[in-house]
């Protein structure tokens, strides 16, 4: 089945706006908030100060002498928003996430996990064997 030219171009168009529709322009302004957070910090966790693996995350960079730029959601009125935006973001809505030179590491476990592999330490810049958790 032909198009012709206008049903081309209105399929142009229509492919157009599903990209813009898709990109961070249309963003919500948590979402704005969290991609701005996690590129101008070299370490980003986003959790709730009362959660034990939030603690259990911040504790390992506090090993590694790192001060990681921290969001706690519970203490911010837009804190179940920026929440909702990390899940739109990363898929997941638990705490904590955890970013490391702008890319999403993961929860708790992952980056207990990468400090006990190395990763982390190497991620960072850091020795991993000057530490223990």
């Amino acid at each position: 089945m032909a198009l012709g030219r206008r049903g081309s171009v209105l399929v142009g168009l229509m492919v157009t706006l599903c990209a813009l529709a898709a990109s961070p322009v249309f963003s919500s302004p948590e979402e704005k908030f969290v991609r701005k957070t996690v590129s101008s910090h070299e370490i980003v966790i986003f959790s709730k100060s009362y959660c034990p693996y939030c603690r259990r995350a911040k504790a390992v960079f506090k090993e590694l002498s790192k001060v990681p730029y921290v969001v706690e959601l519970d203490q911010r009125e837009d804190g179940g928003d920026i929440q909702h935006a990390l899940s739109t973001i990363v898929g997941r809505r638990t705490v904590p996430q955890v970013f490391i030179n702008g890319k999403h590491l993961g929860g708790s476990d992952d980056t207990v996990e990468a400090y006990e592999n190395g990763s982390l330490a190497k991620l960072l810049g850091a020795d991993s064997r000057d530490s223990d958790l």
